[in-house]
This record gives C-alpha cells, structure tokens and sequence, in this order.
C-alpha cells in the first residue's frame, strides 16, 4: 500500500495486520517505515502483494519484499512515475516554467505546420476535405 497522507506521504508499505475497521498495522522495511499502525483512510492500496505468514515479524516481511524486489517494481510502475513528475513539476522555478513554455511553443508550431502540409496534400488527392457527390436528377412530378 502507499500512504497517501501524514508525516509518512509517498511511502511503501505492507500491510502486516488489520487491527479494526480504520486501522491496519503496517511494515515498510524497504521504504524505512518502522512497525506502526495506519488509518486505511491514509493508505492507497496498490496492485503489488507480499506472501507471509499472518502478523509476521519484520525480518519475515523484509525478506518477502527483498525477494519480491518491490522496490524495484514500484519504480518502474506507471503510478511512481505519475508521483515522481508531480514533484518535479511542484519544484520547478519560474524560469523552468518559461523555458517548459517555450519548448511547447516551439513544438506546437512544428506540429501545426506538419498537420498542415498533410491535410494539404490530402485535400489534393481527395482524400481530405468536402466530398463531392454526384448530384442525383430530381423525380418529374406526374401530373394528370
């Protein structure tokens, strides 16, 4: 599980036992969280699991996450990634913030001017744009 709140935010953590409804006691021997109990409403579950046995002891639970190579798993998962951009972009300066902007702007227009050129070279062969349908001759009204 990840800790998604408190003095423990952006950790990794095993959840060792489920005390009651609100709370589970949980073990992060690999991301340095001591033996503590957590609120579930702080913690985000994630897709990775540690087989050991019931309320094992730390050694049990380091051992399982050494094996598992959890560490590694969870830096290459798309979620760390998303975690690890988030705080790269929170510490950026203004001026890193001109210069991300003027390489967008610098992109963008590349793009237009590609998208352009292809929409038209396509409108020449006829493959893009307004279709031209054969108009169908009207229907002579009969009269009598």
């Amino acid at each position: 599980a990840l800790v998604a709140d408190g003095p423990l935010k952006g950790k990794l953590v095993s959840v060792v036992d489920i005390i009651d409804q609100t709370r589970a006691l949980v073990d992060g021997p690999g991301s340095g969280v001591s033996r503590q109990q957590i609120r579930l409403n702080q913690l985000h579950l994630t897709k990775f699991r540690l087989s050991y046995p019931f309320t094992a002891p730390t050694r049990v639970v380091r051992k399982a996450w050494t094996e598992a190579k959890l560490n590694e798993k969870w830096s290459e998962s798309q979620w760390a990634k998303n975690l690890a951009n988030k705080e790269k972009r929170a510490q950026m300066t203004d001026y890193d913030r001109f210069k991300l902007s003027s390489a967008r702007v610098k992109r963008n227009r590349a793009r237009t001017a590609v998208f352009k050129s292809l929409k038209v070279k396509a409108a020449r062969s006829g493959s893009f744009g307004k279709k031209k349908v054969p108009k169908t001759p009207a229907k002579k009204v009969r009269t009598k």
